[in-house]
């Protein structure tokens, strides 16, 4: 499992986006868009992707100050997972989430500009819909995602 946050421009500030993103099938588990980049947030987003998925082993994430806040820290140990951080100066660690980002902007969102959150919303929605349900994947020999989740690796 892994997530990590990206950001969409507005005239009155920035969306936000964090995805849970199973890294062995690329299945997107759980996502959210939020206004403001807190702890609590991430939390929240990853407990609900632990309540419908179960408990992953690992869990990596960037070195954000969402991820090393002691709430965030202390839940994810907490839950008996153990945090794994990529490397600083290491891009590499991060291209899977970076190749989702790309992914979002340039099948989705450039193509359909969003006018506010609930547009932007309702198009990850239906974006995320297809990556897992329709998309095939290089990484995992041209499968869907919902086809590989679940399967040993």
């Amino acid at each position: 499992m892994g997530h990590r946050y990206h950001l969409y421009p507005y005239a009155t500030g920035y969306l936000y986006l964090v995805a849970i993103i199973d890294l062995h099938s690329r299945y997107v588990l759980n996502w959210s868009v939020s206004n403001s980049m807190d702890t609590q947030w991430c939390r929240e987003t990853l407990e609900e992707a632990i309540g419908e998925h179960g408990t992953p082993e690992i869990l990596n994430t960037d070195h954000g100050s969402q991820f090393t806040a002691e709430e965030f820290v202390s839940y994810v140990l907490g839950q008996g997972i153990r945090q794994c951080m990529d490397g600083k100066g290491r891009a590499t660690d991060n291209a899977f989430i970076e190749r989702l980002w790309r992914n979002v902007k340039y099948e989705k969102i450039y193509l359909n500009p969003p006018k506010n959150g609930m547009d932007l919303y309702l198009l990850l929605e239906e974006y995320f819909d297809y990556y897992n349900h329709e998309r095939r994947h290089q990484f995992i020999e041209y499968q869907r995602p919902k086809d590989v989740y679940g399967t040993a690796a």
